[in-house]
């Protein structure tokens, strides 16, 4: 059975999504900061015979996020929620539980991206050794130069967020970013998003062409990670390329699967 979940739903809820906080970010981050009553922000639950919650599906604005511990969930009642919200437009989440739901979604289907997702919960021994000692953690002050940085990094051009977005994420403590200088210029930054009470994301991790090959990126991830880890957070990230990937892995990452992303055609009876 699925139904809408509510405040008084939010220990069970809780506690089910917090077995997994890496694979599970996002809808812990969504629900520490919303809840469940926002108009933008919807969550439903399905329950086993027993009473036992199963799956969770959440809609944040126009994007939904499902999660299930195998496939032995609702995908269709799931699909259907979606498709009868006429603000619809996006889903996302690990392709083990995405990839039971799409095919009933497949007419309203116009792309869909996957890349790789992985985990770290304990760095590996060789991390220990990374010298971090010129590394620095940025204050909301210095969101220019961590924006600027990005903007000057083919993959990051068009994606990077505003500076007055990095700052507020700086303040608000939603991000946290840990950079290296020369002479005053960032030539190396890794930041993170979406943190929560258990989790972050890794995000941005960047270095400027004339900079690379020098193990910059590394100290920041090394720096970065061992703080997270300090506070007992697991720390995620996707990546496409593989040899990032090998980097990520000599630090204590590990695959987890890959995340999928996907967009389809809003109901025409929204329009």
């Amino acid at each position: 059975m699925i139904k809408r979940l509510s405040e008084k739903d939010h220990d069970v809820c809780v506690s089910f999504i917090h077995t997994k906080p890496s694979e599970n970010l996002f809808l812990i981050g969504d629900i520490e900061a919303y809840g469940y009553e926002e108009d933008f922000q919807k969550v439903w639950g399905e329950f086993d015979t027993n009473g036992n919650l199963i799956a969770v599906l959440l809609k944040y604005i126009e994007n939904y996020i499902p999660y299930a511990e195998n496939d032995l969930f609702d995908a269709k009642g799931f699909a259907d929620i979606m498709l009868n919200d006429p603000e619809f437009s996006m889903m996302s989440g690990l392709k083990e539980v995405t990839e039971n739901i799409d095919p009933y979604l497949q007419q309203r289907l116009l792309n869909k991206r996957q890349t790789f997702y992985a985990k770290c919960q304990v760095l590996n021994a060789e991390a220990g050794y990374v010298d971090t000692t010129e590394v620095q953690y940025a204050a909301p002050d210095d969101a220019e130069r961590i924006v600027k940085l990005l903007q000057n990094i083919p993959e990051f051009k068009n994606s990077c967020t505003s500076v007055e977005e990095k700052r507020k994420s700086l303040k608000d403590g939603f991000s946290r970013c840990a950079y290296i200088t020369d002479n005053g210029k960032v030539v190396s930054s890794a930041s993170t998003t979406a943190e929560n009470s258990c989790s972050a994301m890794v995000v941005a991790v960047a270095t400027l062409g004339d900079y690379k090959k020098k193990g910059y990126a590394t100290k920041c991830m090394v720096k970065l990670c061992k703080q997270l880890l300090s506070e007992g957070k697991e720390i995620c990230l996707f990546y496409d390329n593989p040899n990032a990937g090998v980097i990520y892995k000599r630090i204590g990452f590990a695959d987890i699967g890959y995340w999928m992303m996907y967009r389809f055609k809003k109901d025409k009876l929204s329009d």
